[in-house]
């Protein structure tokens, strides 16, 4: 089958979900992948758009992605303008090679500016570039200059010393790692060497999307206490949809309900917004059969457990 028809088949199964139910769920869900602007690549909807669309929802928390910076500085800002809303904003540092890379000075400052959640390197890691052959859907507006490819590990397979002490700054501030778009062998032992160095909260995202990891890998890295989140854009009725309904299941069901989560990863043009795009998941887990609760704990508990949010009274 082709995504067209994978898309209308998400589509198909979506009309089944209760649209009540739906919208009680949308009430306290966090969304922790959201790619609004500015943004050297084009976006449908900036940071304050978003609250807003989020608020109007009754989502609890959003958390801002960039590829080459971080939201969390002006966030203080943001509150002034749209704090009244009551929708938590959350920032997070790529280490990408606009911040330098496997840079602990980035890492030191983000983290004490805020930023609650540190990416490896995503378009800039080496297995992205290598798996994405000069071809990206990370294009800039604007011509950047070439990336140095990043990876966490020697030529050995061992964690490079930038990393442990990044990693040393992550566990002394209990903020939340994500292994970005590293290869799926690199996370392994990313995590590993993270948990021996007091990292609690691991995050993976979109595993079988360029990180080429196996439903027993998403099953490992789950028994590991892993948070897996899925992207809705790659199931939903969105024009980066790769992935028929059933793969959705197949990845949640491996790694657990317990431990996973979903993220817009939304913002771009010509896509949903990512408040619709949680929206439409919703939809799409209910009509795969998840109950109600399952569905909260992804959309809810599970990324509110990661950023330390303290969970509403249950609808």
């Amino acid at each position: 089958m082709s995504s067209t028809e994978w898309r209308k088949e998400a589509v198909a199964i979506m009309e089944t979900a209760d649209e009540s139910i739906v919208a009680d769920l949308m009430k306290g869900a966090i969304d922790l992948h959201v790619h609004s602007g500015p943004s050297t690549m084009a976006r449908k909807l900036d940071h304050l758009q978003q609250v807003e669309e989020a608020a109007a929802a009754g989502m609890s928390g959003v958390l801002f992605k960039d590829h080459h910076y971080s939201v969390a500085p002006v966030i203080p800002m943001m509150e002034r303008l749209v704090g009244h809303l009551g929708v938590q904003m959350y920032g997070s540092v790529v280490l990408n090679n606009a911040v330098g890379g496997f840079n602990p000075y980035a890492v030191d400052f983000n983290i004490k500016s805020g930023a609650k959640l540190v990416f490896m390197p995503t378009a800039h890691a080496a297995n992205h570039i290598r798996s994405s052959h000069g071809k990206t859907r990370l294009a800039s507006n604007v011509k950047l200059r070439p990336p140095r490819a990043l990876s966490p590990v020697d030529e050995m397979g061992r964690i490079i010393d930038p990393v442990k002490e990044i990693l040393d700054i992550i566990a002394e501030h209990d903020v939340i790692l994500s292994s970005g778009h590293l290869h799926v062998a690199e996370i392994f032992a990313l995590f590993e060497e993270a948990r021996s160095r007091g990292v609690t909260k691991l995050l993976t995202n979109h595993p079988t999307y360029g990180l080429h990891s196996s439903f027993k890998d998403i099953a490992d890295l789950g028994a590991m206490g892993v948070v897996v989140e899925q992207s809705a854009c790659l199931f939903i009725d969105s024009r980066f949809n790769v992935y028929p309904p059933q793969q959705l299941k197949d990845e949640i069901d491996a790694a657990g309900v317990a431990n996973s989560s979903i993220g817009s990863d939304l913002g771009q043009v010509d896509n949903p917004t990512p408040v619709e795009g949680m929206r439409q998941a919703i939809r799409l887990l209910l009509g795969l059969g998840y109950a109600p609760g399952d569905v909260r704990m992804m959309v809810r508990d599970n990324p509110a457990r990661l950023v330390g949010q303290k969970l509403p009274d249950a609808g």
